[in-house]
């Protein structure tokens, strides 16, 4: 079954294949042959030119999403790859065939194998970056692995993760710590005024500073080179929400500085549901402690993570599939499409509403704030109700899936742009917005 030029043995519980950091160690260093795999996997030949159209075609050929729908939302929960759900349904099936031989002696060579493709796709060594379900579950580990006391302070900023700042005000209330949470004014300018407003108020000393790669209400790109200079410069650890980010941007994160970076595979990469990583500093490792504690506790940090108790690990073994499809398609072809259709959408809904966008154009992504006409408000300042009224109008009455966000006193649709949208899309928004009827 294996080709592993080290071989697999008992480490910890009853598996005949749990030496997992020796074996991510083989694969750090090149002394490493992968397992086997149990079927053909599918072979995509885009980089020959045969690439089918970005768009609906695409739509069609490579996702399962309905026609019907207007479907401008890839950053709530992304959308699976068709040919990756179907390989993850082949292992779901692989498994139950012999279920014990598979959990105890193959299932941990394949992770080793999948994380290894992971890390070098992120820019970092496979010891440094371990699979998780999702990034809620990977702010909770880093979080609440903090040693933190009272007189202690930890730094975010407004447009943190909603989630994410339950999470925070928890384990500082719980500490007696500090939560500073300084606020941003919009619309933004430029990355400038971010960093200016780090400068200013991140005090020396500061424990632990949270950040969002690319915040999911507002969608612009955090200037993190700058931001995690400034935080090391004052002592202070960083900690990256990138959920948004893995597939859309070039990340390095051996180079990119943060101490902590997390980010999901089943938004902008397409995998199956339940995939994610956490990179950790390799220095910050031994501090930091899984939410479950289970047979790897105790043999290393990519061991006290590779196994939580038995679950469904399909969604991270068909990473393979999701990997070789963006390989293939080429990365700076995706990244290219995504950018010029992003800003043909933007431009279109700004000269149709006579609106603008919540930061400039060139801070964005694939999701772009742009505001909704002011017509649309009440008393003259959005909150949260009245986005959630248009956003359900908009659902309703034109099959349109978009959120609607209140921010700074004015409303946004949060636009998405991925390889199967089309210009087509955006215009069909522009004209559902301007023929709203709102009871």
């Amino acid at each position: 079954m294996y080709s592993l030029l080290i071989a697999a043995r008992r480490d910890f519980g009853s598996f005949h294949s749990s030496n997992i950091q020796e074996l991510l160690g083989a694969a750090k260093t090149g002394n490493y042959g992968p397992p086997s795999l149990p079927f053909d996997l599918p072979q995509f030949s885009y980089e020959n030119g045969k690439i089918p159209p970005f768009g609906q075609e695409m739509r069609k050929k490579h996702f399962l999403l309905e026609e019907a729908t207007t479907f401008i939302n890839h950053g709530a929960f992304g959308s699976t790859l068709k040919d990756a759900l179907n390989v993850a349904q082949k292992w779901q099936v692989y498994i139950e065939q012999q279920p014990l031989r598979f959990y105890d002696r193959e299932l941990f060579p394949h992770l080793v194998f999948v994380t290894k493709r992971l890390a070098e796709f992120v820019d970092c060594s496979p010891t440094d970056l371990v699979l998780i379900p999702n990034v809620t579950m990977a702010m909770n580990c880093v979080i609440k692995s903090q040693v933190l006391k009272q007189g202690d302070t930890v730094f975010m900023l407004n447009v943190t993760y909603g989630a994410v700042k339950k999470l925070l005000k928890q384990v500082c209330d719980e500490r007696g710590v500090a939560l500073q949470e300084e606020s941003l004014e919009f619309p933004l300018f430029g990355p400038n005024q971010i960093i200016t407003k780090l400068k200013e108020s991140l005090q020396p000393g500061t424990k632990l500073a949270v950040f969002d790669h690319i915040p999911s209400n507002a969608s612009f790109i955090n200037p993190l080179p700058e931001i995690i200079d400034i935080c090391h410069q004052r002592g202070t650890k960083v900690l990256i929400d990138g959920a948004h980010t893995l597939g859309i941007m070039d990340l390095k994160l051996s180079s990119l500085g943060a101490d902590y970076y997390t980010s999901n595979c089943h938004k902008w990469l397409c995998s199956p549901k339940g995939c994610a990583f956490l990179y950790v500093k390799p220095e910050l490792q031994n501090c930091l402690q899984p939410l479950v504690i289970s047979h790897g506790f105790g043999f290393g940090f990519s061991s006290e993570y590779i196994w939580t108790g038995l679950k469904d690990y399909s969604a991270f073994l068909a990473l393979h599939t999701v990997l070789d499809f963006w390989e293939s398609l080429g990365l700076q072809r995706v990244r290219g499409y995504i950018k010029d259709l992003m800003s043909q959408a933007v431009d279109l809904l700004v000269n149709r509403w006579k609106t603008g966008l919540l930061a400039p154009k060139e801070m964005f992504g694939s999701m772009a704030c742009v505001q909704l006409p002011e017509y649309l408000l009440k008393d003259g300042y959005a909150n949260y109700e009245q986005a959630e009224i248009i956003q359900n109008a908009l659902y309703s009455q034109n099959n349109i899936e978009v959120p609607v966000k209140a921010l700074g006193g004015k409303l946004y649709v949060r636009i998405s742009v991925h390889i199967y949208n089309e210009l087509e899309q955006y215009q069909k928004l522009a004209d559902a917005v301007e023929e709203l009827t709102l009871e």
